[in-house]
């Protein structure tokens, strides 16, 4: 069920076992490499892990347009028929994203999600990269 790099396996079944309907979870480069998956499917879990870097650019850039904004972007939630997807900053280079059904509840998957991330923020990093090489 596990696909990583590094061990992230406790961390992600915490959050999966903690709020009902999970459907995935991904931890992300902001380049959109997958770094660490849960539950799902792995091609699935790589176009997710693509497709974020892409959002996490985009809130950025909308983030710089709010004043006494430092730009930076924390937490996107976009509600999906039949679901929600949620993205987080995760520590250097890093994001969590998730995948869920509609029976999940978005207040307390932002607020596990915010758990997680400042409990082991620093385990979820990913090194700068130029040209496809770690910097």
């Amino acid at each position: 069920m596990i696909q990583q790099r590094g061990n992230f396996d406790w961390m992600l079944k915490e959050l999966y076992d903690g709020v009902p309907g999970i459907e995935m979870i991904v931890v992300l480069s902001a380049d959109g490499l997958r770094i660490a998956r849960y539950a799902g499917d792995p091609d699935a879990a790589d176009r997710v892990a693509a497709a974020c870097a892409g959002l996490q650019s985009l809130a950025g850039a909308v983030a710089q347009e709010i004043p006494d904004s430092d730009g930076r972007m924390k937490l996107v939630i976009i509600e999906i028929d039949g679901g929600y997807f949620y993205l987080m900053a995760a520590g250097a280079n890093a994001y969590l994203a998730v995948l869920s059904d509609i029976v999940c509840e978005p207040g307390l998957m932002s607020n596990r999600m915010r758990d997680l991330v400042a409990r082991i923020g620093p385990h979820l990093t990913s090194p700068a990269r130029h040209n496809g090489q770690t910097v």
